[in-house]
């Protein structure tokens, strides 16, 4: 057999496309050709691939080798081809029976003594080798994440001699049986019972939590904006299987990897405010998944919002409208999902105690004006809810008089429940009512539209933001279990605009 077709994948995005590993041996000087748009670390793989083959004692062909990665018009990079070119080698030198060849997709790079290493992207792979119906033989690191793919045959290896072996039939490799409780949902390690009083702001984070809707929190420094974006998390509904899956192949094709001891816990991602425009959207000349997309159905915390470059956060507003993001370039271009929950957090002024009791504060009206006209009207129109989140008394924080605080778990069976409400009536959260759901789900009465008109007038609202308003509105009625909208749930999403009432105070 002069001629081998091994399958494997390349990642696209958060897609894997097939690629057919076609291997040839001809006559003519010894030496080995990749083609197929091959990138460096792909060009490299001859080296590591011959020295993989001598080290594990087979024979290495003195032919000519002609290797095409198809189809030829999508890039490949990386080593995880390096298996596949090497069994594409022994089988077409005759080393490996070819007969069952076709069964299986193989992902993996090659050490020079043939050891198997770990790939990234191996979830979005797996996925695809299931749906293609073929086996899936890959390094044993990467075997737990790949067995998170219900249903598929998982061949773990350590060596390119194992494979040999396989494929020959003189010892087969285990399928891989993931350790018990592997795939269940951990818990926080961080609970809301540990934050004392802040009522407000908690229930705040409750109603966001129950609607999925967007949040910003202004006070001053250690008032607990950070602790309680923390919890955030803790409290959302549990994830559902696709949404699992979805969100931890985005980890999994990034630079970061994917633990699969973190399957379905929902993720957090708080960049600093120095990040640029391409790490919070994603990009480079291999278009790569971005802080906003590895965010993806989990929370996006932007601490000291007023200190990102204006710039940076003028790119949030599209994917807060689509849940996605299109990143493109001279040769590629490629959609990530970014369907994240945006908490933010600034202080009320540069200094940060504005409005504090200890009169510490002493910044300008223009100062503070200018400090807080870095966030644009479109960017803020696109937060739901704006609270207050101030620092608590000492006596307050160590006393043992008030009530116990109800801990996240606690919390989050009244999310779940409010949150299912939404799913039954309408089949998705309330933050993604369209205009005309709005009118349909979110009517008001008389007396109701009376309020909401006024609130409009004081606090200069725009359409959008009054529509914001009212799908928080609905997710309080249903925290409530209350089918119509009453006019305390009207007034209660109206007070959740902290920021425009506050700029009225400091005009």
């Amino acid at each position: 057999m002069d001629v081998a077709i091994i399958h494997s994948r390349a990642l696209y995005g958060v897609n894997s496309p097939q690629v057919a590993v076609e291997v040839h041996l001809s006559r003519g000087l010894p030496g080995l050709s990749i083609v197929g748009m091959p990138e460096t670390a792909v060009k490299e793989s001859k080296d590591r691939v011959r020295s993989a083959i001598l080290n594990s004692q087979f024979e290495y062909p003195l032919r000519r080798i002609t290797i095409n990665l198809a189809p030829a018009d999508l890039p490949k990079d990386s080593g995880r081809f390096d298996l596949a070119i090497a069994i594409g080698i022994l089988a077409a030198s005759g080393q490996i029976s070819p007969t069952n060849l076709d069964h299986y997709e193989m992902i993996g790079e090659l050490a020079l003594t043939g050891e198997l290493r770990p790939v990234r992207g191996i979830l979005s792979i797996a996925r695809s080798a299931k749906q293609a119906g073929r086996s899936l033989i890959l390094p044993q690191q990467n075997a737990d994440e790949a067995a998170l793919i219900n249903g598929l045959d998982v061949l773990p290896a350590k060596h390119l001699a194992d494979v040999f072996a396989h494929l020959n039939s003189y010892q087969l490799l285990t399928p891989h049986v993931p350790a018990p409780g592997l795939a269940a949902q951990i818990q926080s390690t961080v609970d809301l019972a540990e934050i004392k009083a802040q009522y407000h702001a908690k229930r705040a984070l409750e109603i966001a939590a129950a609607g999925s809707h967007n949040l910003l929190m202004i006070g001053p420094p250690g008032s607990g904006k950070t602790m309680l974006a923390e919890r955030l998390p803790g409290i959302l509904p549990p994830m559902t299987e696709d949404q699992a899956m979805e969100s931890a192949a985005i980890m999994s094709i990034s630079k970061h990897g994917f633990a699969p001891q973190i399957w379905k816990r929902r993720p957090i991602r708080a960049p600093h405010h120095t990040a640029s425009a391409i790490a919070l959207v994603g990009g480079g000349s291999h278009p790569a998944p971005g802080e906003i997309s590895l965010a993806h159905h989990g929370v996006l915390f932007l601490d000291e919002l007023p200190e990102f470059d204006r710039r940076v956060l003028e790119v949030l507003r599209e994917p807060l409208e689509s849940g996605k993001i299109v990143i493109s370039r001279a040769a590629h271009q490629a959609e990530f999902p970014a369907d994240f929950q945006l908490i933010a957090a600034m202080n009320p002024c540069p200094c940060g105690y504005f409005g504090d009791s200890s009169n510490r504060c002493h910044c300008s009206h223009e100062q503070i004006r200018r400090y807080r006209g870095k966030l644009s009207g479109p960017l803020l129109d696109r937060i739901d809810m704006h609270i207050e989140v101030p620092n608590m008394p000492t006596e307050v924080l160590h006393s043992h008089d008030h009530p116990a605080e109800e801990s996240s778990h606690t919390v989050q069976q009244r999310v779940t429940v409010a949150y299912q409400r939404q799913l039954q009536r309408h089949g998705k959260a309330n933050s993604k009512l369209t205009n005309k759901e709005i009118e349909q789900h979110c009517r008001l009465d008389a007396q109701q539209v009376t309020i909401l008109e006024r609130a409009i007038r004081q606090l200069g609202l725009s359409a959008r933001a009054m529509h914001r308003i009212m799908k928080v509105t609905r997710t309080i009625a249903d925290l409530d279990d209350s089918k119509a909208i009453q006019s305390q749930h009207l007034i209660e999403a109206i007070s959740f605009r902290r920021l425009e009432r506050s700029d009225s105070a400091v005009q």
